[in-house]
């Protein structure tokens, strides 16, 4: 920060306000960050944004948008309903491991279980259906160049055999941007598929600290050995933001993707 003479003081660019945090940070935390204005195209930050990650949860979003995608082509029908299996159904999080044999369920509520509560159950449908070579075409077509999907949830063998599904944070923010922007699907499904987002109940990471009345458009991830969020924040001047951490315990990578979403918020106010 370069101080002046009087009461005037430069402020610190958003990249030095990150910078910043970034060092009060034990020395084994990994962040992978990107953090872009929805309104002004220059400003931009990216901290280890093209490293591919762990996923955990967030590979959701572009199984989401696949999805989406195929409602428009007339593909897949939202409101057809899915007749759910005892042998669909997986562990981790979500309800439909509790659902009876034989329950009925449209597509659409598959959807939202899929975000809202992150059901490995809905997701693994989806991934089923849709394929998961065409859901890794659309990734790369959408240019998404350090994303893999790469095993369906709760594939313990897969993981111990090396193979994991990736993300980076700034082909998140990508997608989302791409999302607010209207440029996915249609219209009309990127507004469905942000409101889905907003009804996230995982809170305790990017809105964690930000006032109440900011809406938060956002996936969350977890897994043993990283946490991660991706998000579009309705602030006044609203950014997307995809903060990923590894090396930390759970609870400390929530509070580093909780603090520095609150950087982030309170550079933006500012402006």
């Amino acid at each position: 920060m370069t101080l002046t003479s009087g009461f005037s003081q430069t402020r610190p660019s958003l990249n030095d306000s990150i910078t910043t945090y970034l060092r009060t940070l034990p020395v084994s935390a990994t962040v992978s960050l990107a953090v872009q204005s929805l309104t002004d195209s220059n400003v931009a930050v990216f901290v280890n944004a093209d490293k591919s990650v762990p996923s955990a949860s967030v590979i959701k979003l572009p199984i989401m948008v696949e999805a989406m995608e195929r409602a428009k082509a007339g593909t897949l029908d939202l409101s057809e309903i899915h007749i759910l299996t005892d042998s669909e159904k997986t562990g981790g999080d979500g309800v439909l491991k509790n659902y009876s044999h034989r329950s009925r369920i449209s597509y659409a509520d598959l959807l939202r279980l899929m975000m809202v509560y992150s059901d490995n159950t809905a997701t693994n449908i989806f991934i089923n259906e849709l394929g998961m070579d065409a859901i890794n075409a659309r990734i790369k077509a959408l240019g998404l160049t350090g994303t893999h999907l790469n095993r369906v949830m709760m594939d313990t063998l897969a993981t111990r055999q090396g193979r994991d599904n990736y993300v980076t944070a700034r082909d998140m923010n990508r997608l989302l941007s791409q999302t607010y922007r209207h440029q996915l699907a249609t219209p009309a499904l990127c507004d469905q598929m942000l409101d889905i987002l907003k009804q996230n109940e995982d809170t305790l990471t990017i809105s964690r600290l930000l006032p109440k009345t900011i809406f938060v458009a956002h996936k969350t991830g977890t897994l043993a050995y990283i946490r991660g969020d991706a998000g579009i924040v309705y602030a006044p001047k609203p950014f997307a933001l995809t903060v990923l951490v590894q090396g930390v315990p759970t609870p400390d990578a929530e509070r580093i993707i909780a603090e520095l979403a609150l950087v982030c918020y309170r550079w933006f106010d500012k402006q």
